[in-house]
């Protein structure tokens, strides 16, 4: 009888976020802390999540899609900059204050209990792994360093807040040796801000399954060309105003039937000056965001500067819209011009690939086909879960004496 080895016991991990895993949240990293929490108890890990919520009501929800025993999610209100305290933490610290007090009290008293790897998602969960750094993950979705590097700072206080978030962006990522970035582009900014990190590309995970492919019958017929993301984020309101001002009118020249759609977090207060344009429809803080999917013909998402994976191109991909974008907006994705979008960055070039799938049903077929198939072969959950445990096998390997057991 031949004997097999017991199976290897699961990590126990520790999981900070900032944002809840919430497969269709409200923001853009809560698709893949849905997946990644998921992903990560289906391959038999411990994991215990600590989570921040921004929106309080979203409680609920993300403890019905959790439920114990299989999962050992906290939840915790966002933290506060009020008070004394608050406010020196913020002056220590800048952005820890939304790690509230009960939070770090349960933290400390788990991390006590020993762990096997600290996994920190998003770069201000940072402030959670000074005392493990060699045990511990750092997530990074973006850089503001680029995001807003560029940006015009008009106003005295924007200026030092933005200059805050660079120090502090410097100041712990020069903290920790072991980074995933979710894109190829990050890895240089992060190596010249820490040489001796050990860096990692592993794209943003989304689960298919929630996206399903819009059928030719549901797929909208007329000529609509959409921008839809969050607006008080630059890269996606860049795009909007860029498609707005300089875009679109010449679209409308050619194709004199087409409309205008823009879509999504706090649209109208940001877009305020372009409400009264004809043809053009500006819609916020909708509920459900499949509908203006379907009633979307192109989806032309030109951001002017924004570093990290754009959700929204992901999305439009996953639901089978094509996209009209730059090499911004498929950052961390291999796609390829004509193939699983169309991609240019000039204005001429973005005009004229949005006319020609606009008048062309087939060849948005062609492409809307070819995009799905890339989002599930590469931001799939199976690969990108895989890719994160491949990096908690090396860290353990690399400092086998480091890891912790519990007491």
């Amino acid at each position: 009888m031949t004997s097999t080895s017991p199976p290897p016991l699961g990590k126990r991990i520790l999981l900070a976020m900032i944002e809840p895993p919430l497969p269709l949240g409200s923001s853009a990293p809560a698709r893949w802390l849905y997946v990644l929490l998921k992903g990560l108890v289906e391959r038999g890990h411990c994991v215990t999540a600590f989570t921040v919520f921004p929106r309080v009501e979203e409680i609920p929800k993300c403890k019905a899609l959790f439920p114990p025993p299989q999962y050992d999610l906290r939840c915790y209100p966002l933290g506060t900059r009020a008070g004394l305290s608050g406010k020196l933490r913020t002056a220590l610290r800048p952005y820890s204050y939304m790690f509230s007090d009960r939070f770090l009290e349960d933290w400390k008293a788990e991390t006590a209990k020993g762990f096997d790897v600290l996994h920190l998602e998003q770069l201000w969960s940072g402030w959670l792994g000074l005392s493990y750094p060699e045990r511990s993950l750092v997530n990074l979705h973006h850089l503001t360093e680029i995001d807003l590097g560029e940006l015009a700072q008009n106003d005295f206080r924007q200026m030092i807040t933005t200059k805050l978030m660079f120090r502090t962006e410097h100041r712990l990522l020069k903290k920790y040796p072991n980074i995933r970035s979710c894109s190829p582009r990050l890895v240089p900014y992060i190596k010249k801000i820490n040489p001796r990190a050990n860096v990692t590309v592993v794209p943003v995970g989304m689960d298919p399954a929630l996206y399903d492919f819009i059928s030719d019958e549901k797929r909208t017929t007329e000529p609509v060309v959409s921008v839809i993301g969050t607006m008080n984020w630059y890269p996606t309101s860049s795009a909007a105003v860029r498609l707005l001002t300089r875009l679109w009118p010449k679209i409308k020249q050619q194709v004199p039937n087409a409309r205008c759609q823009i879509v999504g977090w706090e649209a109208r207060s940001v877009l305020k000056d372009y409400l009264s344009m004809p043809d053009v429809t500006i819609e916020q803080n909708v509920p459900e965001i499949r509908p203006y999917f379907e009633r979307t013909g192109v989806m032309l998402y030109a951001p002017g500067r924004g570093s990290g994976m754009k959700i929204k191109i992901l999305e439009a991909m996953g639901f089978g819209i094509p996209v009209v974008t730059t090499s911004e907006g498929v950052e961390g994705i291999p796609a390829v011009d004509g193939v699983h979008a169309s991609i240019c960055e000039d204005d001429d070039g973005l005009i004229e690939r949005a006319v020609a799938l606009l008048r062309d049903v087939s060849l948005q077929n062609r492409q809307r086909h070819a995009a799905r198939a890339l989002f599930e072969s590469h931001c799939g959950p199976r690969p990108t879960v895989d890719a994160i445990v491949s990096i908690y096998d090396r860290m353990l390997s690399s400092s086998p004496s480091q890891r912790q057991t519990n007491a």
